[in-house]
């Protein structure tokens, strides 16, 4: 007699079988896969450049901010009440303020800066063609010897004029590149001089480029002491002050102190904001708009990852269903689509990746930037690519394991 088990024969599919199986499920059809694969490719790709072009271009504007904002603090005169607190007057920056800074820690040049009033003619002739058209002549400015320092320029010609020039009072004049165009001077060979208000100052240098205030270039520059003596100036406009790095709130602290102790709130002072808090605004700025890319991204790749799982179930019914009667157990069907799932995550997360990446290097190629990228984005993308395979997997692995064999094999 023969007897006859009434509990159904389970078989439990190795390990290795079932990721040969899930390889060959998601190889069959390459193109299928292709396109489910685009929208986890997308959001990784967005993932990883979202934090490589943050820290980038975090990195980039920091060096820039250093070397120009981040280096540079300056204090103007503010206003104060009057007699009887009716009017408001301006104070006035001391001559000597330039001095009174200097010995501040962090400090590395100083110079006082101030537009001379009156719209003083300049001209290169001091006969003038009555029938010649008339033309507007560059603004006149004074300045500290140390201003060339300050405003990081070059000069193109000649020489800036020195602590003996501000000294004396001579009149010696800097022009900057375009006002030098204007008034058709081009070298100071020979000892050109340009005539302010009839008056002859000699041309001692021609200014190239300077790394703030750009107006100089199409300014004439005269000592300040020669500007108070001979112009009529009476008031500095502003000093700056050229800073170490990370000196700024130091020296903004010190400097309205040192030029009036008894009244330092009368100054108004622009210092640098950290270096930390420009990454921080720039990373986060950076960050929303690409995080914001990459989830649309993600979620579509998601939404594709089950779509396709979903309809290989439907067409694999009769597969499942000879699997289940041939002894398969319910997780082993569960898991081998999970696993397929979880493979299509992983590979598009890789090439997500690597099209961040190149993304990043491209971007930087051409912009001439230094790419930076933190060590664990590579992993984090393939890490969330897994992740969305998983999480899209979850419900037609479900499903295809819910499927009864009889109803499988009938429908096949």
């Amino acid at each position: 007699m023969i007897r006859r088990n009434s509990r159904p024969i389970t078989r439990k599919i190795s390990s290795r079988d079932l990721v040969r199986e899930a390889f060959e499920g998601i190889g069959s059809r390459p193109s299928r896969l292709l396109i489910t694969m685009i929208g986890t490719v997308l959001g990784i790709a967005a993932l990883v450049a979202t934090i490589g072009f943050a820290q980038t271009a975090a990195g980039q504007i920091a060096q820039q901010f250093d070397a120009l904002a981040a280096t540079r603090v300056t204090v103007e005169p503010g206003t104060t009440n009057g007699p009887g607190g009716s009017d408001r007057a301006k104070v006035s920056l001391p001559w000597d303020a330039v001095d009174r800074v200097s010995t501040l820690a962090g400090v590395e040049h100083a110079a006082l800066y101030a537009k001379v009033p009156g719209d003083l003619p300049v001209t290169a002739v001091r006969v003038q063609d009555p029938s010649a058209p008339a033309q507007a002549s560059p603004p006149v400015v004074a300045a500290s010897p140390d201003l060339l320092s300050v405003v990081e320029g070059e000069v193109q010609t000649g020489r800036f004029f020195d602590a003996g020039h501000d000294r004396r009072a001579d009149r010696v004049v800097v022009l900057g590149a375009e006002a030098a165009k204007r008034l058709g001077i081009n070298r100071v060979t020979g000892s050109p001089a340009v005539f302010i208000d009839d008056r002859a100052y000699t041309v001692i240098g021609i200014l190239d480029k300077v790394g703030t205030r750009s107006a100089l270039l199409d300014a004439v520059i005269v000592p300040v002491e020669t500007a108070r003596a001979e112009l009529g100036l009476s008031r500095a406009e502003s000093l700056d002050i050229r800073i170490a790095v990370g000196a700024g709130s130091v020296v903004a602290h010190q400097a309205p102190i040192a030029l009036d102790p008894n009244s330092p709130d009368l100054y108004k002072v622009t210092a640098p904001r950290s270096g930390n808090q420009l990454q921080e605004g720039v990373e986060a700025d950076v960050n929303v708009l690409f995080l914001a890319v990459g989830i649309v991204a993600l979620l579509a790749g998601g939404i594709g990852i089950a779509n396709v799982t979903l309809l290989s179930v439907s067409e694999r019914r009769g597969e499942i269903g000879l699997r289940r009667a041939l002894g398969a157990r319910t997780r082993d069907i569960a898991a081998q689509f999970m696993l397929e799932s979880l493979t299509s995550g992983v590979l598009g997360g890789l090439m997500g990746v690597v099209v961040g990446i190149f993304a990043i290097i491209g971007v930087c190629l051409v912009q001439q930037w230094t790419p930076v990228i933190a060590p664990w984005a590579a992993p984090l993308g393939v890490a969330v690519g897994a992740l969305v395979g998983l999480a899209a997997g979850g419900y037609p692995a479900i499903k295809a394991a819910r499927i009864e064999p009889v109803d499988a094999l009938r429908d096949a």
